[in-house]
């Protein structure tokens, strides 16, 4: 009981705490509305980092790597990809709205592009923009760099690897840095290949760090596959790889 009551006072903080440093951007793809959120430092000339969110849609993890960007000098906002009214309400939801957009990876693209125009339109420096994403949003930080979307570099952490057969791959200009939990069950020996074959060919400045030890959504706390150690270096080498390309 008292555990029950001390987990729902942490939620009740935790979402005072990002609602006095978040503030919510509406914006639009044709008729659907879409909800993002961005740093208090919205409307200074600074680098950019826009955080593309895991399966459910915006959650605690993208809104606190926001935070913890601002505190680094970047100003960041967390995309909406699903819009008002379709944030699923489950893992089986998630999986059928994420798989959708891993599908049709051009309106993944272009919905990853409206939130981009929408981080820039509140101050990031045009030329000084950087894509980050967990699981599904790491998903979609290989697709900007695959989109050619004008950002300096992008981060997949325990992102989905694989790209259909079919599509060719081509030059990627964007650098990239892949973080890659060894244990993944999601990801398969091929789909690392590919990548790597796929960056090869594209004459890609990229890098890749597999962590010990550690399942697919590793650095998320709410998770059972939650890796403190592992967690901390992954945002360490995060910070690190945009402050090289940012600044």
């Amino acid at each position: 009981m008292i555990r029950s009551i001390l987990l729902t006072t942490f939620i009740m903080a935790s979402g005072t705490f990002f609602s006095q440093k978040l503030k919510t951007v509406s914006y639009q793809d044709g008729n659907q509305k879409l909800n993002g959120m961005i740093t208090s430092n919205a409307g200074k000339k600074l680098p950019g980092v826009l955080i593309l969110p895991a399966w459910k849609g915006i959650d605690e993890e993208a809104k606190t790597a926001a935070i913890e960007l601002e505190k680094q000098g970047y100003i960041a906002f967390i995309a909406d990809i699903y819009g008002e009214g379709k944030i699923p309400a489950d893992n089986d939801a998630a999986a059928k709205s994420s798989g959708y957009y891993k599908q049709n990876y051009k309106e993944y693209q272009k919905r990853i592009s409206l939130a981009l125009e929408e981080l820039k339109k509140n101050g990031a420096i045009s030329d000084k923009t950087a894509v980050i994403g967990y699981c599904f949003g790491g998903t979609g930080a290989l697709e900007s760099a695959r989109g050619h979307l004008p950002v300096a570099g992008v981060v997949s952490i325990h992102g989905s690897l694989s790209k259909d057969q079919n599509r060719k791959n081509e030059a990627l200009t964007a650098k990239i840095l892949v973080e890659n939990p060894a244990d993944d069950q999601s990801v398969t020996q091929q789909d690392y290949d590919n990548l790597i074959k796929e960056m090869n060919e594209g004459n890609a400045d990229w890098q890749i760090i597999t962590y010990a030890h550690s399942k697919h959504t590793f650095t998320d706390p709410k998770s059972p596959d939650y890796n403190e150690i592992m967690a901390r270096r992954a945002w360490n080498h995060t910070l690190m790889f945009l402050k090289e390309v940012l600044k």
